[in-house]
């Protein structure tokens, strides 16, 4: 028989549990403030002279809106910005279409070769992208494809591995009974897939979705190799790193054009973030 507690037991209780509370919320607040400081300090001074950003960083002294409009005259923030838009949604797309594709089969496809298969791209997680770069360009330059299309292609082949193994661990979980069952209703492989098989997966396609775009749009190192002078085509980290080359410290202009860059992608994360949590609650709710 369980232990009854007394009324001043369960009263040292609960002040234990509002004594953790109250640490963990402070905790909490330190690490927000930690996080939340840095993007206000870069809004504040994204609209400022250079004197007032060194003399005053933290106020409002000389905020106008004219730095940032002198950023986007300086730099071509607008066409980096659209050249990382298209490549992220291109690269992502073709990541998302074939992990998930990928993943399905080699689990409903249960063979010696599709456990091979798994194992491989487990196994190409642990290789540092650093140490394949080189005969990665001298390969896709014979191919012809050291180009902005290229540039997707790798994107799509190096985001592969992590993609399918969430994928492959979120499909473990799901019965095939639905599958089977629209298979009995005549539906094709196709029809399989994208009409029964995909739109469950939209918990795991969100958090692929927000992995790898949060990777394409702020790597600067594969487009510096493979797209490097080719002005037309730079992503907007291109756009920024030329642009600390021409303009050395002026901080009003670089401060403002990181302002630029970074809005698109927090949009897009805290856009993502809502309908991942929402789907994580669905799917507790249902499960539990």
């Amino acid at each position: 028989m369980a232990k009854r507690l007394t009324y001043s037991q369960i009263q040292k209780k609960n002040k234990r549990k509002n004594i953790q509370s109250k640490i963990m919320t402070v905790i909490l607040f330190i690490v927000a403030i930690q996080t939340i400081f840095p993007l206000v300090f870069l809004f504040i001074n994204s609209f400022k002279p250079q004197s007032a950003i060194y003399n005053s960083p933290l106020t409002l002294r000389g905020f106008h809106i004219k730095y940032l409009l002198n950023a986007m005259n300086e730099i071509h923030i607008v066409r980096g910005v659209l050249n990382s838009l298209i490549l992220t949604v291109l690269s992502v797309t073709l990541i998302i279409l074939v992990s998930s594709i990928t993943a399905w089969m080699m689990l409903r496809c249960k063979s010696k070769f599709s456990n091979i298969l798994y194992y491989v791209f487990a196994s190409a997680m642990l290789i540092p992208f650093q140490s394949v770069i080189y005969p990665l360009m001298s390969f896709m330059d014979k191919l012809g494809l050291k180009n902005y299309w290229g540039l997707i292609i790798m994107y799509g082949g190096y985001g592969l591995s992590l993609s399918i193994l969430l994928y492959y661990g979120f499909l473990k979980s799901v019965s095939s009974s639905i599958e089977e069952a629209a298979m009995i209703d005549g539906a094709n492989i196709f029809q399989l897939f994208f009409k029964v098989v995909f739109p469950m997966l939209r918990p795991t396609t969100i958090t692929v979705a927000i992995f790898n775009i949060m990777w394409i749009w702020n790597d600067y190192l594969l487009p510096y190799y493979v797209i490097g002078t080719e002005e037309k085509q730079r992503t907007i980290t291109l756009e920024l790193y030329y642009a600390k080359l021409s303009n050395g410290t002026d901080l009003s202009v670089l401060f403002p054009a990181v302002l630029i860059a970074i809005i698109p992608i927090l949009i897009i994360f805290l856009i993502l973030q809502k309908y991942i949590i929402r789907d994580i609650i669905t799917e507790g709710a249902i499960k539990g």
